[in-house]
């Protein structure tokens, strides 16, 4: 009788372990990333993990960091601060859009890693080099961030997302409206039938419309 040889997996390392921790939180949210899931992912005993990564707050720390890592870069020698901005931005979007669960978590950690760092560091220089004071520096940089995350974070909660077709959305907007009063929310009603429900509405293109609105603002604030 043919004997059957013993299911091998590969060598643990911290990239590997990080890299099944960010499938589990893609495809089950933060919550599914606890030890003793991944280490069932990754077929070794939980305690096995410690070796590698010392607990689930440095699991935590790594996925950020490669979050982080994914965005591109501004350059810290552009001298187009806007474009620069404004490619980070619809970048960083992106990227947490194909991590969802990464929004709540990517501004709690107290341990930063090396992408992050960069990061933070390439967004200060790029603003900086282009005449930024560093007060002026600061807001701009919590005001876009503070954009980026909160669009991002309604976007993710939306009841429809970019392949919901017109029909499906006329439907589900007839459904939501189905008993309110259109003569006490006017408002409400004319730009859900003017705007929200026309064939080329996107929520998406909002994000751009405001994002160019900040870096308006913050270039007239610059020259001022």
């Amino acid at each position: 009788m043919k004997r059957t040889k013993p299911r091998t997996h590969p060598p643990i390392t911290r990239e590997r372990a990080l890299d099944a921790a960010m499938e589990l939180a893609d495809s089950g949210g933060i919550e599914a990333v606890t030890m003793r899931r991944l280490a069932q992912e990754l077929g070794v005993e939980a305690m096995s993990l410690y070796y590698h990564v010392a607990n689930k707050d440095a699991v935590l720390d790594g996925m950020v960091d490669i979050v982080f890592g994914e965005i591109a870069l501004p350059s810290t020698m552009s001298p187009d601060w806007r474009t620069s901005m404004r490619e980070r931005a619809v970048s960083m979007r992106d990227v947490m859009l194909s991590h969802p669960w990464a929004t709540g978590i990517m501004e709690s950690r107290t341990s930063p890693g090396p992408a992050t760092l960069a990061h933070h560091n390439a967004v200060i220089g790029c603003l900086r080099n282009c005449g930024f004071s560093i007060p002026m520096a600061a807001h701009a940089f919590s005001l876009m961030d503070a954009y980026i995350f909160g669009f991002v974070l309604s976007e993710v909660n939306l009841p429809f997302d970019a392949s919901t077709t017109p029909t499906e959305m006329e439907q589900m907007v007839e459904g939501m409206l189905a008993n309110v009063p259109a003569e006490d929310y006017p408002h409400l009603i004319e730009m859900t039938a003017e705007h929200i429900l026309t064939p080329d509405y996107s929520f998406a293109a909002e994000f751009t419309y405001g994002l160019d609105l900040i870096l308006d603002g913050l270039a007239a604030r610059l020259h001022a």
